[in-house]
């Protein structure tokens, strides 16, 4: 198994109150220098507003492949100067591989820490207000270039300029970006939702969500989470 990437930044973010009537965020992130420390649940200086929806355990860093922003620049051109490393409130900014090339449960090692593939992103109305377009949110998610989390197996240190590689992959049947895209169908195979709300890899509320998915009268109110879809 030789699939790597190069860890491109490292980003930092605090809880802020940038949106008048709105909950904080800490979306916007800045580019760490030098080694950061990993722990259980995140990089050290990095700080969530709402912990009832970000980070902990299964959600600890979120990555994104920089290799996405060429495509919302094009789809959005008007604002392609959004469109950079880092743009979407991401810890972590790689070159090398996309979703479409991990499985859920990769073990991957970088510097001397090692992550696990947890799950996808579900974007919320804070990247819509983040990049100043009612759009993003729901773009993100059908096209599957949502980026994913990390939970942490060692903890550590990391730097920009560093290689990640997978080391183990105990579920080749899960592609990520095909399960990511099943996480937002509304109309799953019933299988393949009991099948994933099975896989111990998979992190816990996605298990949970996949669960609920099998019947095939139930239907997901994304309202709170998308409410301009």
């Amino acid at each position: 198994m030789t699939a790597q990437a190069r860890l491109l930044d490292i980003f930092l973010g605090q809880p802020e109150h940038r949106w008048e009537g709105k909950a904080p965020s800490a979306i916007r992130k800045v580019v760490a220098s030098g080694a950061v420390a990993v722990t259980e649940t995140g990089l050290n200086g990095d700080r969530q507003a709402d912990t009832e929806v970000h980070g902990g355990s299964e959600k600890a860093i979120h990555i994104y492949p920089s290799e996405h922003y060429a495509h919302w620049r094009t789809v959005f051109p008007d604002q392609e100067a959004i469109f950079r490393s880092g743009g979407f409130g991401e810890n972590l900014s790689t070159e090398g591989f996309t979703e479409e090339d991990l499985c859920v449960g990769d073990v991957l090692s970088v510097g001397n820490v090692r992550l696990q593939v947890a799950q996808g992103r579900q974007p919320c109305w804070k990247l819509n207000l983040h990049t100043d377009n009612p759009a993003m949110a729901a773009n993100f998610q059908k096209t599957g270039r949502t980026g994913w989390y990390f939970r942490v197996l060692e903890a550590g240190t990391i730097s920009a300029g560093e290689t990640l590689e997978i080391v183990e992959r105990p579920c080749p049947d899960w592609n990520l970006r095909d399960v990511i895209l099943a996480r937002f169908n509304p109309r799953l195979d019933p299988a393949i939702a009991g099948a994933l709300s099975e896989l111990k890899e998979l992190a816990e509320p996605w298990r949970q969500a996949f669960a609920r998915k099998v019947d095939t009268g139930y239907r997901e109110d994304t309202s709170r989470r998308l409410p301009d879809q």
